[in-house]
């Protein structure tokens, strides 16, 4: 708790530094309101996420910052957040995720389990070998610790460490880290080098522009980043003692954690000292020095670290003298960007000598240096690599446009090859597309579902989408003016499932034209059919090909049921009591005319409610999916009468649970429906058929074992584990 009031305060008072109080408090006012209001708040989907596990703000500010700048500026869209406000909600706002030097916790590890899950890609960034005590404990201020505070330390080396292990890939920041956290990750290791942001290499023309140096003075600059410096100072002290010796006019600025050696006491009226200096005003600070210092310690902790120091030396045209180890040995070219030096007393004070000594050399090598930096570490130049590596790592994302996460039978087709696409390892969203107006009505009557158990649903309404998307799918009429409106799309498809122009009487208006137009697109969607029948209309009505794959099934949510056709006769009735097309009073037309006592009626409806005439023994609305086998496996006859359907799913399902079917013929039925085959068909209208089609189920046992024995190879056939390379083969 403690923890998180520290975190708190140091973030208030950087926005307050960098946006001013008023703003702070309209920040503060909006934070209280969502928290109390969540369901307020527009949501955003970006590409990435960065999850920041480190509290001290230079590194946070290079690994965090920094890197979503490069990113910004190639195309990717980002957001980040502290580790301990992540929440297992935003794993479906983003397509991959980069978690900085984070600890693992129980959220942590969930969320990255669950990343896996949805096929969404987790890096694991680092800029120090700050993963395994094997490094940590070579560190001389780690090994001075008390034993509490060494454990503690330890603690949170460990748990870093697992996160690392947890994540697919790693970015990195030097070659020698590279190295190390190869033997860590089973993925790849990307280098993306630590380079300055838009405002630094602002702030140091600024204060390139402003500073005015004493010509009388020579100022050595020593900036330290955190209190595990003091061993590194201490390779330069006794060359510093013979430069003051032998030029009095050198001076030493010392910025930042280090505890200044009595060694140096006999100079402190030449010490120049400050505290921690903000990345802000550095530019200014360090711009007053002539020549600024970089030794290490020869350690692999420190051939690890990056080469920021010669970096913002470089931005205020200041030359570095830097130990030849790690990064500063790989990038900076001796004497002509830098000068490199072996940590011995002689090489540290000849470098010094020669730079004191010949101004001239040292504008030479600022401003080489100040040109490579420019051009090679800027952010906006240096983001290729990175976001190659992050797009080439993402697995491919597809959004899957629903009307509304409403049971029906179009819903319930969608979601299969939504589930087969993930499983096949496609970054799958489910955009729920219901309007505020249909939400608000729904909710007078039922609970909405908001959520689907295995899928990562976003409401279109409550959702700005600003990540890039492979595919994107319609899944009826109504959305695909959506997914022609999502300007970052690779490729738009139209699942057709049914000709939605005949869902609406002719005289409805608006609605049944832009159905149809639906057919008629002329900016490049393409259409995928679950329909050999929506095949052929959209070919010779619309002229447009279709790629064809067919509805399946399962039969574990559809287990068999022997029946004996004794006693009361159980018939189900499926369908919309208020669509035309589903046709569903002719249904119970049929059954008016069965005899009471030998029929039992069940209904089962997704959405409307029976009419009052209909005769409903048991009613069964809004079943879930995975249910709704139960009720199939619980009757014996299905009456289905729509006039219109793709493929109609109710025969199947009841074919697969060993029941039989009477069944008005269309044109999406017949793709897998033979009368006196599977089913008995009977014409549309013909009340004494249906009637008589019914009677003779019933009364003919060797007609209906053998339409129950055709029917099981029916379902058999189409099971969805056949059908599963073709469903991504379309997608592809």
């Amino acid at each position: 708790m403690i923890r998180k009031v520290n975190n708190l305060v140091k973030k208030s008072v950087v926005i307050i530094k960098d946006d001013g109080a008023v703003r702070f408090v309209k920040r503060a006012a909006k934070y209280a309101y969502y928290k109390k209001f969540p369901d307020k708040k527009q949501q955003v989907y970006k590409d990435i996420l960065f999850i920041n596990g480190c509290t001290l703000p230079h590194p946070e500010r290079y690994r965090v910052a920094h890197q979503m700048e490069q990113l910004m500026s190639q195309g990717l869209t980002v957001e980040s957040v502290f580790y301990d406000r992540l929440s297992l909600d935003q794993l479906k706002y983003y397509r991959g995720f980069v978690f900085f030097r984070c600890p693992i916790t129980d959220t942590i590890r969930e969320f990255i389990k669950q990343a896996h899950y949805f096929n969404k890609t987790c890096f694991f960034d680092v800029d120090d070998l700050v993963i395994d005590q094997k490094y940590t404990d070579s560190i001389k201020y780690v090994q001075q610790m008390s034993v509490d505070d060494k454990q503690l330390y330890d603690d949170g080396v460990n748990r870093m460490r697992e996160t690392l292990e947890l994540c697919d890939h790693v970015v990195t920041t030097t070659a020698q880290l590279q190295e190390e956290l190869q033997h860590y990750t089973k993925g790849e290791v990307l280098i993306n080098r630590n380079v300055a942001s838009d405002e630094m290499i602002k702030l140091s023309n600024l204060a390139l522009e402003a500073v005015s140096k004493d010509n009388n003075k020579i100022i050595i600059g020593y900036f330290s980043g955190s209190i595990t410096h003091n061993e590194d100072f201490d390779l330069v002290i006794p060359s510093l003692i013979k430069i003051f010796e032998k030029y009095p006019q050198v001076y030493l600025k010392i910025a930042g954690i280090l505890d200044v050696p009595d060694a140096l006491d006999p100079y402190k009226e030449r010490l120049i000292t400050s505290g921690f200096v903000d990345w802000r005003e550095l530019p200014a600070v360090m711009a007053e020095c002539d020549i600024v210092l970089a030794p290490l310690v020869d350690t692999i902790f420190n051939r690890a670290k990056s080469e920021n120091k010669w970096v913002e030396a470089a931005l205020v045209k200041i030359p570095t003298i830097a130990s030849n180890i790690g990064a500063f040995a790989e990038k900076i070219q001796n004497n002509e960007t830098g000068i490199l030096v072996n940590n011995t007393d002689v090489e540290w004070f000849k470098a010094l000598d020669l730079l004191v000594s010949d101004s001239v050399l040292r504008g030479k090598l600022a401003d080489k240096a100040h040109e490579e930096i420019i051009h090679n570490y800027s952010t906006v130049y240096t983001g290729y690599s990175l976001a190659s590596f992050i797009r080439k790592h993402l697995a491919r994302n597809i959004g899957f446009i629903l009307p509304s996460t409403d049971i029906s039978g179009g819903v319930i087709v969608a979601l299969k090859h939504a589930d087969v696409l993930r499983r096949h390892g496609w970054d799958v969203t489910l955009i729920d597309a219901v309007s505020k107006h249909a939400l608000k009505i729904a909710k007078k009557t039922y609970n909405y579902r908001y959520e689907l158990p295995g899928f990562n649903v976003v409401a279109m309404h409550k959702t700005k989408m600003k990540a890039f998307f492979d595919t994107q799918v319609a899944t009826l009429w109504s959305t695909v003016e959506l997914v022609k409106k999502q300007p970052n799309v690779r490729n738009r498809l139209y699942f057709v499932q049914n000709f939605e122009t005949d869902f609406y009487i002719p005289g409805t208006g608006e609605p049944r034209f832009l159905a149809n137009a639906s057919y008629c697109d002329q900016s490049g969607i393409r259409y995928i059919t679950m329909s050999l029948w929506c095949q052929k209309w959209l070919k010779d009505v619309f002229h447009k090909e279709s790629e064809y794959v067919s509805n399946g099934i399962d039969l574990e949510l559809y287990p068999y049921r022997e029946r004996d056709f004794t006693g009361k006769i159980k018939i189900l009735i499926e369908g919309d009591s208020k669509s035309e097309y589903k046709n569903t009073d002719e249904a119970f037309r049929i059954v008016e005319r069965l005899d009471p006592d030998k029929f039992e009626i069940s209904y089962l409806s997704y959405r409307k409610e029976p009419k009052d005439w209909y005769r409903v023994d048991r009613f069964y609305n809004r079943i879930a999916p995975e249910k709704v086998g139960e009720v199939y496996a619980s009757c014996d006859i299905l009456i289905k009468t729509s006039i219109v359907e793709s493929f109609s799913y109710p025969p199947l399902e009841m074919m697969a649970t060993g029941g039989v079917s009477v069944v008005v013929p269309n044109g999406g039925n017949v793709e897998y429906l033979k009368d006196d085959y599977n089913c008995l068909f009977y014409r549309q209208g013909d009340i004494d058929a249906g009637v008589a089609a019914v009677e003779k189920l019933l009364n003919d046992k060797k007609l209906r074992d053998k339409i129950i024995k055709n029917g099981q190879k029916t379902a058999q056939a189409y099971q969805w584990s056949k059908l599963e390379q073709r469903i991504v083969d379309i997608y592809k």
